[in-house]
């Protein structure tokens, strides 16, 4: 498994480059198979990086979208990330409704533990092909938080997460079993403000207090950044 950082010149540089690299990547997976299986990741920056998308030639028919985490509020909730996603990327683009998987939301007729059950159910065994990831001041990815029982769980699936420090309180997420399973899993990390996390999530640090540094691809990860967020990494880390 290679671990990789690109350093961009700023955020604008970030949510180009990685768009670009993000077209690449799926059309050369969709030269070798059927299908692609990309779990999307919220956040100002992830949503940004999904508009940008917009403009990119891909072969949407084809390319299957999850999430790794959700907010457990209403379907027509603003916070919800499914949402965002729709606004900035999926309303814009000839994809299936049967080839976007969001994670249920909390006026669907399930609660909590429910919804995180069958999501799991829908999930199954699935290897995603790309996982993108963004990543909080605290170090946590997905909706897997420091501390919290979700950095304990064993096994891929969804996992009910209730007490989350960030709000909404109630909220779904795959667990780092399931994350880890995708050849590619990628960090695209922006500002100052995660230069203390990114810089721990580079480290050896144990994933249950610096979550980041617990999600690794089978095959790549990459830490998609810009200089701001690079500013506290040690200088061989940067050579």
């Amino acid at each position: 498994m290679s671990r990789e950082l690109v350093i961009h010149a700023d955020r604008a540089a970030l949510v180009a480059e990685t768009a670009d690299r993000f077209a690449a990547t799926i059309t050369a997976v969709l030269a070798e198979q059927d299908e692609c299986h990309v779990a999307l990741t919220g956040g100002s920056v992830g949503i940004e990086l999904l508009a940008a998308l917009r403009g990119r030639a891909l072969d949407w028919a084809r390319i299957h979208c999850w999430w790794g985490d959700e907010r457990f509020v209403a379907a027509a909730d603003g916070d919800r990330n499914a949402l965002q996603a729709r606004e900035a990327l999926l309303d814009h683009v000839d994809i299936p409704a049967a080839n976007v998987h969001e994670l249920p939301a909390s006026d669907a007729g399930l609660d909590l533990d429910a919804a995180a059950i069958a999501a799991t159910a829908e999930l199954g065994d699935r290897v995603l092909d790309l996982v993108l990831l963004g990543m909080g001041p605290d170090a946590h990815v997905a909706s897997l938080f420091p501390g919290h029982d979700g950095t304990d769980v064993e096994g891929a699936g969804v996992i009910a997460v209730r007490d989350s420090p960030k709000p909404p309180p109630e909220r779904l997420s795959l667990t780092f079993d399931a994350l880890n399973r995708a050849p590619r899993v990628w960090l695209v990390v922006a500002g100052d403000d995660k230069a203390s996390a990114l810089a721990l999530a580079m480290s050896t640090a144990d994933r249950h207090e610096v979550p980041a540094a617990g999600v690794h691809g089978t095959r790549e990860t990459r830490y998609l950044v810009d200089r701001a967020a690079a500013s506290l990494l040690p200088d061989g880390m940067l050579d």
